[in-house]
C-alpha cells in the first residue's frame, strides 16, 4: 500500500489556485523531496495532507486514511517538523517530549521508554535535562525531529528541516534522517531549498510550480533530462579511442583541450581517462539539481498572486492550530 496517494487535489483561495490538480503516489519507506520556488504550492499541498487545510476538491489517502473523512486518524499516523521552531525554550528536552507524547494520548507506560529512545536517536541523551534555550540551532532541529517521531508516526513531514543551520549541523541532521529511513522504515516528505540536501536524501523528487507537479523522478533521472556531465581534458587526447566508448556522447576541441560529454562521470571517468592517453589536466563538471531546478522552474518563478495564496494559507494554518 502507498503511504500517500492523491487524486486531482485542488486548493483555491478566492481567485488564486494554490494547488492545481495534483495526483501522485508516495511509497512506504520513501524519502520524497518536494521542490519549488516560493509560492509554488509546496506548503499548501503538505498542509492538506496533514489535514491543516481542507481541499477545495480532489482526494488523498495518508497512511490509508482519507484526509476529508478521517482527519483525526490521519493525524495519529503523521509527525510534522515545521519550518519555524516550535519547541518550548523554557522546557527541557525531556519535558518537551513528555508534553508532546501526552498531547498525542500515548499510554503512560510507553512514554518514558519512548523518550529515552528518541533522545538516543538524535544524540541528545546527555542534554536531556538542559533547557532548550541553551541549545544550538542544530540541537533544536534534532529535538524537533525527535518530537515529531515520539508517537511512532508512519509518515514524517519535514518542512525545511535544516534552514539556517551551519554546514556541520546540517550534515548531522541529514545523518539522522537517513537513520530514520533505515531503522524505522519511516516515510519522509521533505521540502527544502538546498538542492544538495534533496540530492543526498531523496529517493524521488517532485518539482512543483504554480500548483502543478511539473517533473517527478529520481535525482539521477532528473539530472539526465538536463544533460550529460562534461569532462575537459588538456593534453594529446586519443579522439578515436574516446569516441568509441559507449558512454561518450559528444567530443569537441576547445583550444588546447578536449570537451567531452559523458553519462555518469562518477562511474565512467576512470575508463575515459584510460582511453584518452597522456593527460595533462582534467576538469569535471557534473550536472546538479541546481541545473535541474533552473531548467524546469527557473523561468517560472511565482508572481505576487502565488505568494499571496501561500501567505493566506499560513495565517489560516496557524489560527487552526491554535484553536486545536
Amino acid at each position: 500500500m502507498a503511504a500517500i496517494k492523491t487524486e486531482n487535489l485542488v486548493k483555491r483561495y478566492a481567485e488564486v489556485t494554490a494547488v492545481n490538480g495534483v495526483s501522485l503516489e508516495i511509497k512506504e519507506g520513501e524519502v520524497f523531496g518536494l521542490l519549488g520556488p516560493n509560492g509554488a504550492g509546496k506548503t499548501t499541498l503538505i498542509s492538506m495532507l496533514a489535514t491543516l487545510v481542507r481541499p477545495t476538491s480532489g482526494s488523498a489517502l495518508v497512511a490509508g486514511r482519507d484526509i476529508n473523512r478521517e482527519p483525526l486518524e490521519v493525524r495519529r499516523n503523521i509527525g510534522i517538523v515545521f519550518q519555524e521552531p516550535s519547541v518550548d525554550d523554557l522546557l527541557t528536552a525531556r519535558e518537551n517530549l513528555y508534553l508532546h507524547s501526552m498531547l498525542y494520548g500515548m499510554p503512560r507506560k510507553e512514554i518514558a521508554p519512548a523518550i529515552e529512545k528518541m533522545l538516543r536517536l538524535v544524540n541528545l541523551s546527555d542534554r536531556a535535562e538542559s533547557l532548550v534555550k541553551t541549545y544550538s540551532g542544530g540541537m533544536r532541529r534534532r529535538l524537533e525531529i525527535a518530537r515529531g517521531l515520539i508517537h511512532g508516526p508512519k509518515i514524517l513531514f519535514l518542512d525545511e528541516p535544516t534552514l539556517g543551520l551551519d554546514p556541520a549541523s546540517r550534515k548531522a541532521v541529514w545523518s539522522h534522517i537517513r537513520e530514520l529511513k533505515q531503522a524505522h522504515n519511516t516515510t519522509i516528505i521533505l521540502t527544502t531549498h538546498y538542492m544538495e540536501e534533496a540530492d543526498s536524501l531523496a529517493d524521488r523528487i517532485a518539482i512543483i510550480n504554480r500548483g502543478k507537479i511539473i517533473e517527478l523522478d529520481t535525482p539521477e533521472a532528473l539530472k539526465r533530462k538536463v544533460g550529460e556531465d562534461l569532462v575537459f581534458i588538456a593534453g594529446p587526447v586519443d579522439e578515436a579511442a574516446v569516441r568509441a566508448l559507449p558512454f561518450v556522447k559528444t567530443f569537441e576541441r576547445e583550444g588546447g583541450r578536449s570537451k567531452i560529454s559523458i553519462q555518469n562521470s562518477g562511474a565512467n571517468l576512470h575508463a575515459l581517462l584510460n582511453a584518452a592517453g597522456r593527460i595533462e589536466e582534467v576538469e569535471v563538471r557534473r550536472v546538479t539539481l541546481d541545473d535541474v531546478f533552473l531548467k524546469f522552474a527557473g523561468q517560472q518563478i511565482s508572481d505576487d498572486a502565488d505568494e499571496k495564496a501561500e501567505g493566506i494559507f499560513e495565517r489560516i494554518a496557524v489560527n487552526k492550530a491554535v484553536r486545536r
